[in-house]
């Protein structure tokens, strides 16, 4: 593997993690306004709302990131995944176009004092496709379920809707929901923090259960893939994201929440990293590798030589917004036992 080829892999392979933890924290406040619960159900949709607002648009940076990438440095990979994977991946882009518009009509309704009917019900139904579709599409890159045909691609629904990429939509779905409120249990405090800190408890659980459940279905489902991730080095990712994962479950139990964003981002981080270091070298399991998908060797390093460039403009500018948004409690929401 030529290096140029090594590090463009390395950037896709960041691109699509921190995309899981910047969009997917985005897409998970859409899911929990949908399961906000007990007395304070409205403030946790609102709270939502507000930390939502500031960075919504921002966080889709990462796909468009992701998506340059791969059609840049691999654009055969590039044709043949979209071509292979077009209905999940156009319902993936209704979900992100519709929750984009029904969060700037609830917005902006809200400000006229004229909010649009189901605003709230439709954003509330993307943040559930949009996650869960990209993840089907993502898993059945690992499925051995996409097959060629004179070098095209075979549009089959059985490509994505198979057990293996299901499980991976609903682990999609779960990374999602998992991080939205571990993020936002330092933005409050009282009795919204404990109902964040709780629904971080639960969706944690529900995220080990998945991942854990997924590895039997893949033995049978994906068995290459399975023997990959299990049989080698990306073993080493799986006990990081477990330790993580058990690390995170009890710093909220003790309440110590900073340290669980980070130990949570970790546990994301590794999970997708074992994901990508068993996929590989394949960009399509048993039926593309990375470096059949590659561009010349001269396009991968002009790619890499105009990257440090973009970043130069880019992350200093996404870090102050980050950081000004970074979360402290919000003198708005009233303390625990008092009513808003």
């Amino acid at each position: 593997m030529s290096e140029p080829l090594f590090w463009c892999e390395m950037v896709l392979a960041l691109g699509f993690v921190l995309y899981a933890l910047f969009g997917g924290a985005d897409f998970g406040g859409g899911i929990w306004t949908a399961l906000a619960f007990g007395p304070r159900a409205e403030a946790q949709r609102d709270l939502l709302f507000d930390a939502i607002g500031p960075v919504w648009e921002t966080n889709h940076v990462w796909l468009i990131f992701v998506v340059v990438t791969l059609f840049t440095a691999f654009p055969a990979g590039f044709a043949l995944v979209f071509t292979a994977l077009m209905p999940p991946l156009v319902l993936a882009l209704i979900g992100i176009n519709f929750r984009g518009a029904a969060f700037a009509f609830r917005h902006f309704g809200r400000q006229a004092r004229r909010e649009l009917p189901l605003s709230a019900q439709v954003f509330e139904i993307a943040s559930v496709l949009t996650p869960f579709t990209l993840g089907t599409a993502v898993a059945s890159l690992a499925s051995g379920r996409i097959t060629l045909s004179a070098g095209k691609p075979v549009v089959d629904l059985a490509a994505w809707l198979n057990p293996f990429s299901i499980m991976g939509g609903l682990a999609g779905l779960a990374v999602c929901a998992y991080l939205a409120p571990i993020y936002l249990t330092v933005r409050v405090a009282g009795a919204l923090r404990e109902d964040f800190r709780k629904a971080a408890l639960l969706a944690g659980l529900v995220l080990g259960t998945l991942t854990a459940a997924s590895i039997p279905v893949a033995l049978y489902q994906a068995p290459l893939f399975a023997h990959r991730l299990l049989d080698s080095w990306p073993l080493a990712f799986v006990a990081i994201a477990v330790t993580s994962g058990l690390g995170t479950q009890l710093l909220l139990w003790r309440r110590r929440y900073a340290p669980a964003q980070l130990s949570a981002g970790l546990t994301v981080a590794s999970t997708l990293g074992g994901f990508a270091a068993a996929l590989s070298p394949d960009l399509i399991i048993g039926a593309l590798s990375l470096e059949g998908a590659a561009a010349p060797r001269a396009t991968l390093s002009a790619f890499l030589g105009v990257l440090p460039v973009g970043a130069l403009f880019l992350v200093p500018a996404l870090f102050y917004l980050y950081w000004t948004f970074r979360g402290e409690p919000n003198p708005d929401i009233p303390p625990a036992g008092e009513e808003p």
